[in-house]
């Protein structure tokens, strides 16, 4: 990105930063506005570039048959760790609500991410049947919701008002100073990704979010008929902690907050891939949308020279400098308003890029 508002040079990074300790010491709000860029975002024209340049990269594209197995899987390590906690005591229960069920709702909402590019199958209809078994798991109904808005953060990245990633300025203004606020804020992270699209982008449900409730409550009216209030309590809480001070929840952080100045996306090589679909490897899965998630490091393997860029080995060591670097807000992300308030208007009113 060479043009930006903030921030997209030497010059403009060290007057920034000469700010900042400035505006420190008298007490003043460090930053008041979002990173704005005049240039579209740049994966596609990188997707161009790779694809020239490695023509092979495209045969890594295409569905991963093992994500049923994988999902399944943590399908049932949740329903043995209901029938296991049944009768235990409440401080091993909420022991393993943050652990265990934190892990794997967290776990399961990445392979909603995953699925919401029809990469388990190749009909969208298993796609969604899939989807509707993980979030079983997470008991609050998400899946059909964030395939309509994440197909937009594709698309649009960082575009006013349609990438519903990007925070508002409420969180921005609110949550901009001291180590304290930013800590509240990623503890809230759960009520901004639920509340962000009704604020800023609001569609009206269609049919596949019907559906997404209605399996969704079915699921948690057989959880308490068996295991009581503290069974659905286990699966939502377990998703709510999951997106919180949790180490999974280090990727909502990662993934586009700006750390080096002018980067708008950022990769993750760590262990924590292993049980996150590999969703860490983040510029790769922005330049290959389709390329499944057991296939991105073959992706970074084809195209080494593309793929140097500053990145994470730790998402929680990402957390712990969000909330103690004075640079880094809820503001520091990289905005564009490339659409005019005519074409999101009539962008909105057909209901965004996917409304089925």
């Amino acid at each position: 990105l060479d043009k930006m508002g903030k921030g997209g040079d030497a010059n403009k990074s060290n007057e920034q930063h000469k700010l900042v300790q400035e505006q420190q010491e008298h007490g003043e709000p460090i930053f008041e506005d979002f990173y704005f860029s005049e240039e579209p975002h740049w994966h596609l024209p990188r997707a161009r570039a790779i694809l020239k340049t490695h023509p092979e990269v495209g045969k890594l594209m295409g569905c991963s048959y093992s994500l049923k197995y994988k999902i399944l899987t943590a399908f049932f390590i949740q329903l043995a760790s209901l029938e296991l906690l049944k009768d235990a005591p409440l401080w091993m229960t909420a022991l393993c609500c943050y652990t265990l069920s934190g892990m794997i709702t967290g776990s399961m909402t990445l392979a909603l991410h995953e699925l919401s590019h029809n990469l388990g199958a190749k009909k969208p209809f298993w796609n969604r049947f899939l989807s509707m078994i993980a979030n079983t798991c997470m008991g609050i109904p998400a899946a059909a919701t964030f395939k309509r808005y994440h197909a937009e953060h594709h698309k649009f990245l960082g575009e006013h008002h349609i990438d519903v990633d990007i925070p508002t300025y409420l969180e921005g203004n609110w949550f901009k100073n001291g180590h304290v606020s930013k800590l509240l804020w990623l503890f809230f992270q759960p009520a901004w990704y639920s509340l962000r699209p009704m604020i800023l982008n609001s569609k009206d449900p269609n049919m596949y979010e019907f559906t997404n409730y209605f399996c969704t409550i079915v699921a948690d009216l057989l959880v308490y008929s068996r295991y009581g209030i503290p069974g659905v309590l286990y699966l939502c809480l377990g998703t709510i902690m999951g997106m919180q001070w949790h180490p999974v929840a280090g990727h909502f952080v990662a993934e586009h907050y700006v750390f080096n100045e002018g980067q708008e996306t950022y990769s993750y090589y760590g262990p924590l891939n292993w049980i996150c679909f590999n969703v860490g490897y983040h510029i790769e899965h922005h330049d290959f949308p389709y390329v499944a998630e057991s296939r991105l490091a073959l992706l970074r393997k084809a195209a080494p020279e593309f793929y140097e860029y500053p990145h994470y080995h730790s998402w929680v060591k990402v957390m712990y400098d969000f909330v103690m670097d004075p640079y880094v807000t809820p503001f520091s992300r990289i905005k564009r308003k490339e659409l005019s308030d005519e074409d999101f208007e009539a962008f909105r009113k057909k209901g965004g890029l996917c409304t089925k």
